[in-house]
């Protein structure tokens, strides 16, 4: 098959390189505090934190072609997590691995004749 991206090493699922985006790369991390975690009557915070850090990132494609999405979707499972390796949080150059899911899939279809869409967008979620 011929694409018109380019494969990149930077981010892969389960092994398999993503196609290098063509839109911005969000990346967030968040401290995951427990339930009993809050402000006491005084109004002082008293934080339980279960998880430090827990990643996300999203992915855009401004335009990618029908057997771009196909590629992309074989490369991620049906259900269940996977295996996303990443530039570390750290040290952009260091590559990571974290245990992930995908969520908040969308896209339009841009031209049906042609086969082109628009607007690819997920997040993966560090489990």
């Amino acid at each position: 098959m011929s694409y018109t991206k380019p494969l990149s090493s930077l981010f892969q699922v389960n092994g398999s390189s993503m196609f290098a985006p063509d839109a911005d790369v969000g990346f967030s991390f968040e401290d995951l505090d427990a339930p009993d975690s809050g402000r006491d009557e005084s109004g002082v915070m008293h934080r339980i934190v279960v998880r430090y850090k827990v990643g996300k990132w999203s992915f855009e494609y401004s335009s990618i072609t029908e057997e771009e999405i196909q590629y992309m979707e074989s490369i991620f499972p049906d259900s269940g997590d996977f295996t996303f390796t990443h530039p570390s949080r750290t040290d952009s150059s260091v590559p990571e691995a974290t245990r992930c899911y995908r969520s908040k899939y969308s896209l339009s279809w841009r031209n049906a004749i042609t086969g082109l869409w628009k607007n690819y967008k997920f997040d993966i979620i560090e489990c």
